[in-house]
């Protein structure tokens, strides 16, 4: 039974037993929502909250944010297939861009035969950032707050004493001395396992503690204390390999996946070697990442800048996936990212939509979520990619699209349909001309 008050260390309910849901998309809305509580077994005022739209009353919005004047809505859909250390996951995207869910469930499917994604995720540490100007000399004040580190280590533990009930806890001081147009700077991180949390409030608590005490030693001025965003010891690091056969167009044609892994492999390297193209790579990677982030009250704009930051971090911006070729022919994929999520805490604690994905998603801890993101990320990198190299983006992404496309022209609830038809069995290109030419031919009859 799944548990309303959260529990620090894991959730109750486990991920579905099978991502593959056959006709999903032929379903009505309602119909899947049923389909979903019958299979993650979830409580009635979970699948309330997907009906409900907005999922938030006014109350709750007023304490979340400031100067509420109502609610905003966007499509939740779930994302099928994925098999990530041998459990199936049924992912929920909160997001408005057409061919997303349809694209990564897709690529999902297509590394089953090696076992879907493998994960290997650091331990949840966040930086947290001391700033101390005005140092005399700032080599001697980096020397004075190392000498003392096991003091301001306990200093930090003390505030947080639950974190470290359950594993977490500052464990490490590092100290840069960085040069600025102000002047040298000595910059104090702690580094603080969070645990189930994302992390900000204890850290910036635990900054702020200690902040007195780094000026005596320094016998300099603290002025930021402040978590960093670029979370480069919280990685999320997932893996997969899709054999030539789960690359081609009908699933079996080994020749003609062949030529589709060479084509994903140049694409990949013209984003690897150019920012330009890994600018609009990477962005493809958060259409993943950012909607299940949203759909489970994830702070998704650290998420991001940290995403785009460590693709940056240490050399010049690139792809934040890696993709080869193995020595048998298969399409190896891999994803490095920085990944600061929480399950306590936050929206997650209050808002029942994200409860409810949460619940669907059979979290445990906050690294299963992290892996989940990972997973989805670059599964959809692979189906931007694999569209790129084949029939191109606007194909699959038009289709989809249509329906809106038809809502723009100003077609009514009961031609939506029938217009889209016209315009598919026509077999011209998708554009907004051919659209309203085909709302006209409708409405003339």
């Amino acid at each position: 039974m799944y548990r309303r008050v959260f529990s620090p260390t894991r959730y109750d309910n486990m991920p579905v037993d099978s991502s593959r849901l056959k006709g999903f998309y032929k379903l009505s809305v309602s119909e899947r929502r049923n389909l979903l509580s019958e299979i993650a077994g979830l409580e009635d005022d979970m699948v309330e909250a997907w009906a409900s739209n907005g999922e938030l009353t006014e109350e709750v919005a007023d304490r979340m944010i400031e100067n509420v004047i109502g609610t905003y809505s966007l499509p939740i859909g779930v994302a099928t297939n994925f098999i990530i250390d041998g459990e199936h996951y049924l992912i929920p995207f909160v997001v408005e861009e057409a061919s997303v869910v349809a694209a990564a469930s897709n690529m999902a499917k297509r590394c089953h035969s090696n076992g879907g994604f493998v994960s290997d995720n650091d331990d949840p540490v966040m930086i947290g950032q001391i700033q101390v100007v005005g140092c005399e000399n700032p080599d001697l004040a980096r020397e004075a707050i190392l000498s003392s580190k096991d003091e301001l280590i306990d200093a930090c533990n003390e505030v947080d004493p639950i974190l470290v009930k359950f594993g977490g806890g500052c464990r490490d001081v590092e100290v840069r001395v960085i040069e600025t147009e102000s002047g040298p700077m000595v910059i104090v991180h702690i580094l603080v396992d969070c645990r189930d949390a994302m992390g900000a409030n204890a850290v910036n608590t635990m900054a702020e503690t200690i902040a007195q005490r780094i000026e005596e030693l320094s016998s300099g001025t603290v002025i930021l204390r402040i978590i960093s965003n670029l979370a480069v010891h919280r990685l999320a690091k997932v893996s997969a390999i899709f054999t030539p056969e789960e690359m081609s167009d009908d699933g079996k044609d080994s020749e003609n996946g062949s030529n589709v892994i060479d084509g994903v492999i140049q694409a990949y390297h013209f984003a690897a070697a150019d920012p330009f193209r890994a600018t609009t790579l990477n962005k493809g990677i958060m259409n993943a990442i950012s909607p299940i982030a949203i759909a489970c009250g994830q702070d998704w704009r650290a998420i991001e800048s940290g995403a785009h930051s460590y693709a940056s971090f240490g050399s010049e911006y690139s792809s934040m996936t890696h993709w080869e070729k193995d020595s048998v022919g298969n399409l190896v994929g891999s994803f490095e990212i920085e990944m600061a999520v929480g399950l306590v805490g936050g929206a997650v604690r209050i808002h029942p939509g994200a409860q409810a994905n949460v619940a669907l998603l059979g979290l445990r801890t906050a690294n299963d979520l992290a892996k989940v993101m990972a997973a989805a990320g670059l599964a959809q990198n692979l189906g931007a990619l694999r569209a790129l190299a084949t029939v191109g983006i606007q194909a699959g992404h038009m289709k989809l699209h249509l329906m809106n496309m038809v809502a723009a022209a100003g077609a009514e609830d009961h031609e939506v349909e029938k217009v889209a038809s016209i315009v598919r069995e026509s077999g011209e290109r998708i554009t907004m001309a051919a659209v309203e030419t085909a709302l006209s031919s409708l409405r003339e009859q």
